[in-house]
């Protein structure tokens, strides 16, 4: 019971077996969704900064991250292609 890679968290949308042949917006989803995991590993690195240094950096890019989300959730693609952009310029 091995996948092909475990590394991968969305491992399941690119084996994934559908109808619909919305590839490109798949992919953009994807997309955010890995553009996502990164800025939330970043976050871990700002709060981890002493002193607090880093509290504002990791609060802006929360917000970013819940803005992201909520495109998501919301199916809206001007805003998935926002977030995207906006998240893939985040360091």
């Amino acid at each position: 019971m091995t996948s092909a890679n475990t590394d991968d968290p969305l491992d399941f949308l690119t084996h994934k077996q559908g109808s619909r042949g919305g590839s490109a917006q798949t992919d953009l989803i994807q997309a955010l969704l890995y553009e996502i995991i990164r800025v939330k590993e970043l976050i871990k690195y700002y709060e981890d900064i002493p002193n607090g240094a880093g509290a504002l950096g990791a609060s802006i890019l929360t917000e970013l991250v819940t803005e992201a989300y909520n495109s998501l959730v919301n199916y809206d693609t001007e805003l998935i292609r926002k977030y995207y952009d906006l998240l893939q310029n985040c360091d």
